[in-house]
């Protein structure tokens, strides 16, 4: 059971004097459901992280992001070399949830009938029947991703952001939560295909894991030496409780001077010479989406600009087009987006807050 929420009228602390009303009682009141308390959600979201962790040993970063990715009802892209531990963590994040869970191999022959499903003819009743694909599940995790043709690649374009498969004329809703973790490996290039701008832009964030430190792969040899630690991975919370904390998630509140400045932030990346293609109004909603995200994991009920700073680079530097002069600079997306934080003006009233 889920504790009663222990908040006297549901505001959150204010900020006295300050010019900026980040999330004073009244207008500005967040919209968490009053049976929903911010204590649970965060206590829930713990248990997650500190499971996921008991398999990732030594990347609560990679954790964390993974975790901001579901809380905002969006997509995690894992790029990185083989060996990292790019599958154990989609597979740790959805053993930690008692829910559906599929996974697709994605290769060069595979079709898109073969992800969203097929209509079969049955002789018995004379009529076509669908026959659902591995997308239909909470957590569908494509391994190699890159591997499959861009036609394939395509039949998750209307799973990923209209949360629904069409078939035959036919629309199929996907169940909730409904997250796609897909992997790919950005040194070995034969035989892949670049994901289109489309798809990138579908990925709400987009990760690296990298190599551990001495220590973390020291214990992570000596934790399976015997066995594997997924093998004992029990679920600590299920698919209904999940879609309750995206519901509340999405009731967090954003004052007008913070949409602002993710806006300011994103517009930004459009007038860069360094780009050919900067963030999409998409990118302005997943924005919000994960520092709503990142605002529940650290126990708050609103936003502040160090929500959006926490995030902005997973979310947007995967989305920008660099020019040819800016890739032979040796520039990059993450960089680009850094170089923005330090230079878009932050809201006044952040050092007040933080000091409540």
């Amino acid at each position: 059971m889920r504790p009663e929420r222990n908040t006297a009228n549901g505001a959150a602390p204010t900020t006295a004097g300050s010019e900026t009303a980040w999330s004073p009682a009244g207008e500005n009141t967040p919209d968490i459901p009053h049976d929903v308390p911010i204590e649970w959600m965060h206590d829930t979201l713990r248990r997650i992280t500190t499971n996921v962790e008991s398999v990732l040993v030594g990347k609560p970063e990679v954790v964390r992001l993974a975790m901001v990715t579901l809380l905002a009802r969006g997509h995690l892209l894992v790029e990185d070399v083989p060996g990292v531990g790019k599958t154990s963590l989609a597979k740790a994040l959805a053993r930690s949830v008692d829910c559906t869970a599929s996974r697709i191999q994605f290769t060069p022959d595979l079709l898109p009938s073969d992800v969203t499903g097929v209509s079969i003819y049955n002789r018995g009743t004379e009529k076509f029947e669908f026959r659902e694909g591995p997308v239909f599940a909470n957590i569908v995790v494509g391994d190699e991703i890159n591997r499959a043709s861009p036609k394939t690649q395509s039949a998750l374009l209307e799973c990923m952001e209209e949360n629904q498969v069409t078939v035959d004329g036919h629309s199929y809703e996907l169940g909730i939560p409904f997250m796609v973790i897909a992997t790919q490996n950005p040194v070995e290039l034969e035989g892949t295909y670049t994901l289109p701008e489309a798809q990138r832009d579908r990925f709400t964030c987009k990760i690296s894991i990298g190599y551990p430190d001495p220590t973390a792969e020291l214990a992570m040899v000596d934790e399976r030496a015997a066995s594997d630690p997924l093998d004992k991975l029990e679920p600590v919370t299920d698919a209904a409780e999940v879609a309750e904390l995206l519901a509340a998630v999405g009731g967090i509140h954003v004052a007008v001077e913070v949409r602002r400045y993710a806006i300011d932030l994103v517009a930004a990346t459009r007038d860069l010479a360094e780009l050919r293609l900067g963030a999409s109004p998409r990118a302005t909603l997943q924005l919000i989406h994960a520092a709503r995200a990142q605002a529940a994991i650290e126990g708050r009920e609103f936003v502040i600009p160090d929500d959006i700073q926490a995030v902005a680079v997973p979310v947007l530097a995967h989305r920008l087009v660099l020019s040819g002069e800016a890739r032979a600079a040796r520039q990059s997306g993450s960089d680009l987006i850094g170089q923005l934080l330090d230079r878009v003006p932050v809201p006044r009233g952040t050092e007040q807050l933080r000091r409540r």
